[in-house]
């Protein structure tokens, strides 16, 4: 995924729609993806997140000091930029 995209494009896209601070963008993203690289992928190779276990894990890390509902609304504007850009999106 990060060769596809441009980190800098995307967190700027995300503070624009959160006004979160970018630092605390990149460790939400950091920390997402710990998480997809430990998600098990299914036979076509696609990974399916539960989004309440994704800020769960993201909530349990001790550096992040955000609250649910930002964490949750960072990666909603991520899902709807990568949608916007081709590279993801939700199971039927």
């Amino acid at each position: 995924m990060a060769d596809t995209l441009n980190e800098q494009e995307l967190v700027q896209y995300i503070a624009g729609r959160t006004q979160a601070d970018p630092l605390d963008i990149r460790l939400i993203l950091k920390h997402e993806q710990d998480f997809i690289d430990k998600a098990h992928k299914n036979s076509k190779g696609d990974i399916d997140i539960d989004s309440d276990d994704l800020v769960d894990y993201v909530l349990s890390r001790r550096d992040v000091k955000l609250d649910e509902l930002t964490v949750e609304r960072i990666l909603d504007a991520e899902m709807d930029y990568l949608m916007d850009k081709g590279l993801a999106g939700y199971a039927d």
